[in-house]
């Protein structure tokens, strides 16, 4: 069980995954958590790390599409300036936003990455849904008050993931392990 917390890479930030190693794998697409992943939680404004990442990754002809739990008003107000699709209320860590993600744009589950700052909904979701996950470090170091629950729950994890597998480290960009 413990298996389906386990993160295919740990990235410290998502603008850190080369959109050319990237298409040299063969993604399509690139799926990624909204808060305190592409953005903080509690500022709705892309930085400027985020928008060069997202003109690389289109110049790469890489999709970024973001996979929330967060209502679907959340979400279109804070992408509205980065103008980019999403599926809202995806119940992560079921694996529903996912696997409505790659039957709308058509796509293959080796075809794409999830990227997110929690292994109790990103991480799990992935592995749901057989698709290689990248967990980040949030962005900021506050959580909105329904992911507090979950960052005690995922220290307890941790020490279990630490505890079986011993790949578990920090690497500057994602490799073509898995």
């Amino acid at each position: 069980m413990i298996s389906k917390f386990k993160p295919t890479w740990m990235i410290p930030v998502v603008y850190n995954i080369s959109p050319s190693k990237l298409k040299d794998m063969g993604i399509k697409a690139v799926f990624s958590d909204l808060d305190n992943t592409l953005i903080p939680w509690n500022n709705p404004d892309g930085t400027p790390q985020l928008r060069e990442w997202i003109s690389e990754l289109k110049k790469n002809n890489i999709e970024l599409i973001v996979i929330s739990n967060n209502k679907h008003s959340r979400v279109q107000r804070a992408l509205r300036s980065l103008k980019l699709n999403f599926i809202s209320r995806s119940l992560k860590p079921l694996p529903r936003g996912i696997n409505k993600a790659l039957r709308d744009y058509h796509l293959h589950h080796k075809e794409v990455i999830m990227c997110g700052d929690q292994l109790l909904t990103d991480v799990w979701a992935s592995n749901n849904a057989n698709v290689r996950s990248v967990l980040v470090k949030p962005l900021i170091e506050s959580d909105a008050w329904n992911t507090k629950p979950n960052r005690f729950l995922e220290k307890l994890i941790w020490k279990k993931l630490r505890n079986k597998y011993d790949d578990l480290d920090w690497q500057e960009d994602i490799n073509d392990r898995n």
